[in-house]
């Protein structure tokens, strides 16, 4: 007699995360041999392995943020159990390029043909990247092993009664068409969901469906009708971070504009078809660009103070480390010696006396030399001695870079703005020779070691809402999150065109009920409000369980399966976060009576308040580049829900042979 494991999971949501799921179960059913039956439903209403994102038939304009190298759906941890079929991105586009496969449109031939590792692939080619992969992966399941997709929504996920799910029963997921489907196990990777407006936006929303004017909220690009906003009229754009590069992208050169090049600076022929973009955001300005580098880390840059062995000495004494009071002067320490020597190595000019200067910057920042208030009037000290105030870094400033500064006119801010831009993309040229763009690099390292120190309960409630989330998120994504260099000399190009205008910092938007216009005015900018009929929210939909609209979250909230994760402030409040109430690991959800909802799993987006960065892809392994535990977190995550799944099983089948 032989006995067989007969399992049945469901996976929702058949994006990136899904993809590793079924990956890693297929893994793992291979692993085990032949006493595995497995049957596999994947849930999505968009097509599997793309999911909603990364659809390969959206504009070639969609550029994702990373370059080529960088993103993996399949693990490379020897430890795991090995994959049956797939590569990362970066072999996938060279194998392609090599031996093109029937199945590659046009347009998918002509950008491979021209595509580098260190270039940024366009989120389609991306997305026929993970289409491939899943059918390469469906092709390869192990005998036992049965897939099914289902191209609709999921609604419902409840217990089915039969034992409880506590004790090995089963779960009924009811779909939007068909269904139900009964398992052992489901998975949530639902990736981005649609999320509710916040009070302001259903009042612009409201205002717009009473005066006919045009408001567009947030929304994945790829979903927006484009078309609706009028040639020639006035639009404005609140945002300025990844989304409002595509939507800058889709009103002009989706228009049929054209950038060519002027002696070393881009210049715009408008087609005429363009509408007049009036930009705004907090800073008054977008995202900092990428440095041009050969790896997603400068090679230049590393760590000496937010190290593993740091983080060590916190663990072995004990200690739960603050945000602000911890881990964020390591950080800065890490940012202000990676300037300043690569200044010295850039600039030697810049600096008197280099070594003694580097010298005394070291003794300056060394964590225990000082303590924690005035270590940094030490390196004041040092750099009052060594270096002219021009030279001398201002990470606020960075970050900021229009603050404290007005302007008489819309047109004095522009040209401002421009300026920035230009200088920004300039120092990305210089890659690793720009002390600028190298501290930014310090921050982008350093990012890495956080999401590992942060997770699961790494820092204090308190540091995570007020120090992580709460100033440190939006200042290093305003630094190392940005777009390629290129849409920073675009849009300066734009701007010189007389297509795209700036509103200034801190706007603040409205409506003119007797004009029938919206209307934002900066405080830092003289003149009188710009006025649009129409208005464009580019920015991604909020990721925060408690306002999402997806009807399967919402009715696993209703029912009380899973809950919103409180976390306590220093005061002592409770505050609603993003995620979901998770135990790790595998992340499993925990239930409105605070009980482990057993047989559901989270993986994804919905973590967010116990992973920090999870809208980020799995990182490919880079040859010669620093090997972070975060970088393939999310595989690890899937690995581990796969073999829970697994050895969880039941119910148990007696099969004689």
């Amino acid at each position: 007699m032989e006995i067989t494991q007969s399992t049945r999971v469901v996976i929702i949501g058949a994006g990136p995360r899904g993809t590793s799921v079924l990956e890693r179960l297929l893994a793992h059913a291979a692993a085990a041999g032949p006493r595995v039956r497995l049957h596999i439903d994947v849930v999505d209403p968009f097509p599997a392995g793309p999911g909603h994102v990364w659809q390969p038939e959206q504009s070639r304009l969609y550029l994702m943020n990373t370059q080529s190298f960088y993103p993996t759906v399949i693990p490379q941890d020897p430890a795991l159990p090995a994959p049956l079929a797939g590569t990362t991105f970066d072999q996938w586009r060279i194998h392609r390029q090599r031996n093109p496969v029937p199945g590659l449109t046009a347009d998918e031939r002509a950008e491979l043909a021209v595509l580098g590792a260190s270039d940024f692939p366009s989120r389609a080619l991306y997305g026929r990247y993970l289409r491939s992969t899943l059918e390469e992966l469906v092709a390869s399941a192990p005998a036992g092993v049965t897939v099914a997709f289902h191209e609709t929504e999921a609604v419902s996920v409840r217990p089915s009664g039969q034992g409880g799910p506590a004790n090995g029963g089963t779960y009924d997921v009811g779909l939007a068409a068909g269904g139900p489907l009964r398992t052992n196990a489901v998975v949530l990777a639902l990736g981005h969901v649609p999320s509710r407006l916040n009070h302001e936006q259903r009042g612009l929303q409201a205002a717009a469906e009473q005066l006919g004017l045009h408001y567009l909220p947030p929304a994945v690009p790829a979903d927006v009708d484009w078309d609706r906003i009028p040639a020639g009229e006035t639009v404005l754009v609140r945002g300025m971070g990844l989304n409002f590069f595509d939507t800058m992208g889709q009103l002009t050169e989706g228009r049929g504009g054209k950038f060519v090049g002027n002696g070393g600076r881009l210049r715009y022929e408008p087609s005429g078809q363009e509408p007049v973009i009036i930009a705004a955001s907090r800073r008054g300005t977008p995202y900092r660009a990428k440095a041009a580098l050969e790896g997603y880390y400068p090679a230049s840059v590393s760590l000496r103070y937010l190290t593993e062995a740091a983080l060590e000495r916190f663990r072995t004494a004990g200690i739960t480390p603050g945000f602000d009071h911890d881990l964020w002067p390591l950080l800065h320490r890490d940012a202000l010696w990676t300037y300043y020597s690569t200044l010295v190595r850039s600039q030697p000019s810049a600096v008197s006396d280099s070594a003694a200067f580097l010298s005394a910057l070291e003794e300056a920042l060394h964590p225990h030399a000082h303590s924690a208030g005035n270590w940094e009037d030490a390196v004041d000290s040092v750099l009052a001695v060594h270096v002219g105030p021009r030279h001398r870094l201002d990470l606020p400033g960075l970050a900021a870079p229009l603050a404290g500064r007005s302007f008489p006119s819309r047109a004095a801010q522009d040209a401002a703005v421009v300026e920035y831009l230009l200088d920004d993309a300039r120092r990305s040229a210089l890659g690793e020779d720009d002390p600028v763009k190298m501290a930014i690099g310090a921050l982008h390292h350093g990012r890495a070691v956080l999401k590992t120190a942060v997770a699961d309960g790494g820092i204090t409630d308190a540091s995570w809402v007020a120090g992580l989330r709460g100033w440190f998120e939006s200042f290093v994504e305003g630094l190392a999150s940005g777009p390629p260099a290129l849409r920073s000399e675009q849009l300066a190009a734009l701007a010189g065109a007389g297509v795209v205008s700036f509103v200034g910092p801190d706007p603040k938007f409205d409506v003119d009920r007797k004009e029938r216009m919206f209307t934002a005015t900066s405080p830092w900018v003289e003149g009188g409000p710009v006025r649009a009929r129409t208005m464009v929210e580019a920015l991604a939909p909020g990721n925060r369980v408690s306002a999402n609209s997806s009807p399967v979250l919402e009715q696993l909230l209703a029912d009380g399966l899973v809950r919103p994760r409180l976390m306590m402030t220093a005061e002592g409040a409770p505050v609603q976060s993003t995620g979901l109430d998770v135990v790790p690991h595998p992340y499993r959800p925990l239930a409105a009576n605070g009980s482990v909802t057993e047989g559901l799993y989270v993986l994804g987006l919905q973590l967010s308040s116990s992973q920090w960065g999870t809208a980020i892809a799995a990182e490919a392994l880079q040859e010669g580049g620093p090997v972070y535990q975060s970088g393939q977190r999310t595989l690890r995550d899937a690995d581990e829900i796969a073999a829970a799944i697994l050895h969880r099983g039941a119910p148990t089948l007696a099969n004689f042979t």
